[in-house]
């Protein structure tokens, strides 16, 4: 797959060429080059017949040269989110870690978000739906073959989604597949049948979880052997400390996957992280510690880049223990935190201030400051919600670790010092990274935790905020919430949907358990080593899960 140049890029460095018009000859040059049409010489020739100077001529060469991918080498890439815990089951990914590894690397699912953000066929070729976005019909892609040799079959696509489903199903896909009444095989599609409308189920398709794996033949599929149609095979797995793959020479994806192996290597301490790549252990890393980004900047042959999309830090407060389970409380702690200050010092500026709400800056639907007032850290508002719920003053407890979000405990410390004029003491318990989402998250009633941003509104509410959400994480149930949710789901004029799921968003920030001081951005690191596109995708980090098959050595 090509990887075009960005027009001002050319333009600049083609000295001698003053028009527009003789810029994009160049360009056309370097495309040529890109794809064989023309050889080095051949690239020469034509540039310096537009004039271009025998130095700028020979930097686009070397930099058509770069941006051509080239298959070898072994990437080494240090990752958060790992745990000993961890499994292959598609529908138990909790963390970016499992997620490189099925989603980026051993399976692939039906659609899939593209580095610009829309939304395009992967192991589903095309799909349409019925009039009332109640029947969806897949077209699966022939010729595909897992890494064990096995064909592709509507069989494999319908387990693989059956896998999700049913009241025994703990995958944490359950809540977004909720709508979902049967999956059925069609000759060579497959249909599925909701309960509702939902406009946006494609994009559901793209999930992280709905990794398509070969079936069993009796309606359970086998995910215990890491067997995909993905670009990698697997070949050493320790789970939550060192994984590593093949490229699948089969890989049915033409152009993609260019790596002779991926080596991805658990380090949960920021600073083990970086020290890792300045010593050439690791080519790249995620979770760049942003305290640091400045000094990593300086540091030669390394190279940072930030993506800002809807990944949020929040802070759940389960509603049904006390003392979150009177509103009163909970909205108490949404004003002790200062955003300004986490902003700063938290997130050193790459980030937004959120307001208790979910749908982020790149969600079409998101409620504006109009609609729904910016929160502020407001120590006296805090005071009268605590004397509203019956407190004078109130002691809790804040679980934290750097992998519930980066500087997770500095801010917990942040906020116990703000909360204090309000009357509220907070206990800051640092726990362990090893084993964090299984035995902290979910388990302890306030806590640190990030999300990655999802592309429709209508899927972070379904999978984090529904009453019956496999990830509801702070135990939420509002009756009125869940029946716009539905609404939401099969609304398809556009302005009617807006009304619903700003009314939605409402209710959370008044009402749910959730507590989101900010947005941030996913900061990586890598060295001069790797080719890494201009644009990369930020739906989840590391070029949308996907730099397994999009970069490569240059």
């Amino acid at each position: 797959m090509l990887r075009r140049f960005n027009l001002k890029k050319t333009i600049d460095l083609t000295v001698g060429i003053a028009d527009r018009e003789k810029a994009h000859h160049v360009q056309r040059l370097q495309t040529d080059f890109e794809t064989g049409s023309i050889s080095r010489r051949g690239f020469m020739t034509g540039a310096l017949a537009l004039g271009v100077s025998m130095t700028a001529a020979s930097a686009l060469l070397n930099s058509a040269e770069a941006a051509t991918p080239k298959k070898g080498g072994r990437a080494r890439i240090g990752l958060t989110g790992g745990a000993t815990s961890d499994t292959l089951d598609p529908g138990q990914i909790l963390d970016l870690y499992m997620l490189n590894l099925q989603f980026g690397q051993l399976r692939n699912g039906l659609t899939e978000v593209a580095s610009n953000g829309d939304l395009i066929p992967e192991l589903a070729e095309s799909w349409d739906s019925s009039t009332d976005a109640k029947v969806w019909t897949f077209k699966i892609r022939q010729g595909v073959e897992f890494s064990n040799g096995k064909s592709l079959t509507t069989e494999d696509v319908v387990d693989s989604l059956n896998h999700h489903l049913g009241e025994d199903s703990t995958s944490a896909a359950k809540g977004i597949l909720s709508g979902v009444e049967s999956v059925k095989a069609d000759g060579n599609t497959v249909v599925v049948t909701l309960s509702g409308g939902d406009a946006d189920f494609p994009f559901l398709m793209s999930d992280y979880h709905l990794n398509i794996c070969p079936s069993k033949g009796d309606g359970s599929i086998d995910w215990e052997s890491g067997v995909g149609t993905g670009g990698y095979v697997l070949v050493e797995h320790e789970p939550g400390v060192r994984t590593l793959t093949k490229r699948n020479p089969n890989y049915w994806k033409e152009g993609m996957a260019h790596f002779d192996e991926v080596e991805i290597l658990q380090i949960a301490d920021a600073s083990a992280r970086s020290n890792a790549l300045r010593t050439d252990a690791i080519d790249g890393m995620n979770n760049v510690e942003v305290k640091t980004v400045e000094r990593m900047k300086k540091v030669p042959g390394i190279n940072i880049k930030a993506t800002t999309g809807n990944k949020q830090i929040t802070l759940p407060m389960h509603t049904d223990k006390a003392p979150y389970d009177d509103n009163n409380v909970r909205l108490a702690i949404k004003h002790i935190v200062d955003r300004e200050e986490w902003l700063k010092k938290v997130v050193y500026g790459y980030g937004e201030l959120g307001n208790d709400n979910p749908i982020g800056p790149a969600n079409i639907y998101r409620a504006t400051t109009d609609e729904l007032p910016q929160r502020s850290y407001d120590p006296d508002k805090a005071k009268f919600y605590l004397k509203q719920a019956g407190l004078e003053k109130l002691s809790i407890q804040f679980h934290a670790a750097d992998t519930g979000f980066g500087g997770a405990v500095d801010a917990g410390q942040l906020m116990r010092e703000t909360a204090r004029p309000a009357g509220i003491d907070i206990e800051v318990i640092r726990e362990p990274d090893d084993g964090y989402w299984s035995n902290v998250w979910q388990k302890k009633p306030f806590c640190a935790c990030y999300w990655s941003g999802r592309p429709t509104e209508n899927w972070i509410f379904s999978q984090i905020y529904a009453a019956d959400a496999s990830w509801n994480d702070t135990n939420w149930k509002h009756e009125k919430f869940n029946k716009l949710l539905i609404q939401g789901r099969g609304e398809l004029d556009t302005a009617k949907r807006r009304e619903i799921y700003v009314e939605m968003q409402t209710i959370i920030n008044e009402e749910g358990g959730v507590c989101l001081p900010l947005f941030q951005s996913d900061v990586m690191a890598y060295n001069d080593k790797l080719a890494v596109p201009e644009v990369v995708g930020n739906n989840w980090e590391l070029d949308g899960g996907k730099f397994n098959e999009r970069w490569w050595f240059s």
